[in-house]
C-alpha cells in the first residue's frame, strides 16, 4: 500500500536537538508513518528534499491571529515562514465570549492595543458565536491551511459579563462568580488556557485601559485559581525588572504559579534604559521551579522593531502640516514633498521637539534618529539615520525624505522599541527557562513584522554569527516551543506524531523584506513577509505550500486541549 507523502533524501533535523541524518520521511492519514532509507517506497505525493533540511513545522506560542483566521485561511505570514501550529488569543485579546450585539465592545480592546482594523473585523468575521465554547466549534469548521490553539481573553471576558463597566470598575461578587463559570466553561470545551494584560501599553482608541487593566489582581487570581487546568498568559505590568515594583509584580506571578499549579508565561525582553535588567526576572523563575510552580520566558530572536514608512506610520502622523499631508495618498504626499517650500515647513515641523502625550505599545514614536535605522535590505548590518545623516551634512528628516523619493516612497525604517540590545537578546534566547517565540502575528498589522522570528533566527543566528547550530536552532522553534505549549504529538520527527514538516535550505533560508498590501477585508492595509529557502511546508501529512506558494490543500486543524 502506498504512503499518502513520501519526503526523499532530505538531511533530517528531527527537532530533539540531535545530529542531523539522511533518511526520508513517510506519511499515512496525517502522521508520521515510517523514517530511515525508504528505497522502493511508493506515495501518492512526493517531496524531492535533496540539499534540504527536513524539520518538524515551528510552534509559535504568541499571535494575536483571532480575526485573521476567518478572511486568511492559510495563516500568512506565519506559514511563510515555516510555522505550521500556532496559539492566539494571547494578553487577554479574544472574540469570545461575546453578543454579536456587543461586538464594538471587544473591537474596543483590539483596535489600538492590537491594531486590527475595525472596519476589517466587521466586514470579514460573520458572528456565530456567544459562549467561548460556541466559538471553538465556529473555528472549528473554518478553512485552515495550519493549526490553532486558543485561549480565553480576559478582556472579552470582563466585557461579556460587565458591559461598558468594564472599563470603569472593579467587579462584584457576583460578576467574579459568572466570570469564573465562563473560565471553567472554556477550559472545559478545550482552550489552552487563560490570558490576561496589565501592561500600559494596551489602550482603547479614546486612550482609556483596555477592560482587564480594571481588574483588580484578587480578580485575576481567582480566575486563575478556578481554571484547573491550561496554561495562563500574562502581558507585564512593569516598566522595569530592575524596580522594587516590578520585583514585587513578578513574585506574585511566582506565589500564584506555586498555589494555582498553573504554569504562567510572559514575555521577556532587553531594553536599552535599563541592561540586564531581565536577569532578577530569570531567578524569580528558577526559585518558583524550586518551590514547585512553573513559569517560562517568550523572548525574541531580533529587536522588537516598529516600521516606519510613507506606506504605514511616521512619528509625524499627527504633528501639523504633516496631519494634512498623511491623510493623502502617496501620490499626493510625494507631490507635496516634491515642493519646495513645502518641504521646508514639513522639515521644520518634524525637526521641534516633540510635546504631545506619551506613545505607546508599537505606534511610531518621536523620533530618536541615533535609533531610527535605514532598512534598504533585509539582513544588514542597518546604519542609524543619524548616522547617515551625519555623513551627507544634512537633517535626518531631509535624508528620510529624499531616500523615500528616490524609492518611489517604498522605503522602511526601523525603530527599536526593545531588544536593542542583540548580545542580550542572545543570552535571553539560550537560557534554559525561555522559548523563542513572540511574533505578535495578526496584530500589529501595519506597524511591525515579526512572523519572520523563525527564519531570522535559522539564517541570523545560525547561518552568520554561528551562535547556535542548525540541530540546535530547529529544536528551539519546535520541540521546545511543542513542548513549553502542551503539543505533545508535535515539535519532533518521530513515528507516530503529527505530520507537521517543513523543508527548507539552511544555506539560503531567510526571512525577504516586507512588503504593504492592501488585502485585510475592506481594503485595510497589513505587512506581509514571505521568506527565501523554503521548498515545502507540510501540516498534518498535506503539503500546504511549495517553494512558499499555496498548494490549494488546508489541512489545519483547531487544536483543542483535551481534559480528563
Amino acid at each position: 500500500m502506498a504512503f499518502d507523502l513520501l519526503i526523499k533524501n532530505g538531511m533530517i533535523v528531527d527537532g530533539s536537538g540531535l545530529p542531523r541524518y539522511r533518511g526520508d520521511v513517510a506519511v499515512s492519514d496525517g502522521r508520521i508513518a515510517e523514517i530511515g532509507r525508504l528505497n522502493g517506497a511508493a506515495a501518492k505525493e512526493t517531496v524531492d528534499a535533496e540539499g534540504h533540511a527536513v524539520a518538524p513545522g515551528f510552534v509559535d506560542g504568541h499571535t494575536h491571529m483571532d480575526a485573521q483566521i476567518f478572511w486568511d485561511p492559510i495563516g500568512t505570514s506565519s506559514c511563510f515562514q515555516g510555522v505550521t501550529s500556532v496559539v492566539m488569543g494571547n494578553c487577554g485579546f479574544t472574540l469570545a465570549p461575546c453578543r454579536e450585539s456587543e461586538a464594538d465592545l471587544v473591537f474596543r480592546n483590539l483596535e489600538r492595543a492590537e491594531d486590527i482594523s475595525r472596519d476589517a473585523m466587521l466586514a470579514g468575521i460573520r458572528w456565530r458565536w456567544e459562549s467561548f465554547p460556541q466559538f471553538l466549534d465556529v473555528l472549528d469548521e473554518l478553512p485552515k491551511g495550519i493549526n490553532y490553539a486558543g485561549y480565553m481573553g480576559h478582556c472579552a471576558l470582563r466585557t461579556y459579563v460587565m458591559g461598558q463597566r468594564a472599563f470603569t470598575e472593579e467587579a462584584s461578587d457576583d460578576d467574579l462568580a459568572r466570570m469564573v463559570h465562563h473560565t471553567k466553561e472554556a477550559i472545559a470545551a478545550g482552550a489552552i488556557g487563560f490570558s490576561t494584560t496589565r501592561s500600559v501599553n494596551h489602550q482603547t482608541s479614546d486612550d482609556k485601559p483596555v477592560a482587564s487593566r480594571l481588574a483588580a489582581w484578587s480578580e485575576f487570581e481567582s480566575l486563575v485559581k478556578a481554571m484547573g487546568a491550561g496554561l495562563v498568559e500574562v502581558a507585564g505590568e512593569p516598566t522595569g525588572a530592575g524596580s522594587e515594583k516590578a520585583r514585587k509584580y513578578y513574585e506574585d506571578l511566582s506565589k500564584l504559579a506555586i498555589e494555582s499549579g498553573r504554569p504562567i508565561t510572559f514575555g521577556l525582553f532587553n531594553r536599552r534604559t535599563m541592561p540586564g535588567g531581565w536577569r532578577s526576572t530569570f531567578d524569580i523563575i528558577e526559585r518558583t521551579i524550586q518551590r514547585g510552580g512553573r513559569m517560562f520566558a517568550q523572548v525574541h530572536s531580533r529587536a522588537l522593531n516598529v516600521l516606519l514608512s510613507f506606506e504605514t506610520q511616521l512619528p509625524f502622523d499627527k504633528w501639523d502640516l504633516w496631519r494634512e499631508m498623511r491623510a493623502k495618498p502617496l501620490s499626493g504626499q510625494k507631490r507635496m514633498l516634491l515642493d519646495p517650500e513645502t518641504r521646508r515647513r514639513l522639515v521644520e515641523i518634524a525637526s521641534k521637539p516633540y510635546e504631545g502625550p506619551i506613545v505607546r505599545g508599537t505606534e511610531a514614536r518621536p523620533p530618536e534618529w541615533d535609533w531610527i535605522f535605514a532598512m534598504t535590505d533585509i539582513s544588514g548590518p542597518h546604519r542609524s539615520m543619524a548616522e547617515l545623516a551625519r555623513q551627507k551634512n544634512t537633517h535626518p528628516v531631509e535624508l528620510m525624505i529624499d531616500m523615500a523619493l528616490d524609492r518611489d516612497m517604498k522605503f522602511f525604517m526601523m525603530q527599536p522599541v526593545a531588544n536593542e540590545n542583540q548580545a542580550e537578546a542572545l543570552e535571553l534566547m539560550k537560557h534554559p527557562r525561555s522559548v523563542v517565540t513572540f511574533s505578535d502575528s495578526g496584530a500589529h498589522v501595519s506597524q511591525i513584522m515579526d512572523s519572520s522570528l523563525q527564519t531570522h533566527l535559522l539564517s541570523h543566528w545560525v547561518r552568520e554569527k554561528q551562535a547556535f547550530s542548525l540541530e540546535e536552532a530547529v529544536k528551539l522553534i519546535s520541540c521546545d516551543t511543542a513542548t513549553q505549549f502542551g503539543f505533545h504529538d508535535r515539535g519532533l520527527l518521530r513515528e507516530g506524531m503529527a505530520a507537521d514538516m517543513v523543508v527548507f535550505d539552511p544555506d539560503t533560508v531567510g526571512p525577504r523584506m516586507p512588503e504593504v498590501v492592501c488585502d485585510l477585508p475592506a481594503g485595510a492595509k497589513r505587512l506581509r513577509q514571505k521568506a527565501d529557502g523554503m521548498k515545502a511546508t507540510v501540516v498534518n501529512g498535506q503539503v500546504l505550500l511549495r517553494d512558499n506558494e499555496p498548494t490549494g490543500a488546508l489541512p489545519g486543524k483547531l487544536l483543542r486541549k483535551k481534559r480528563r
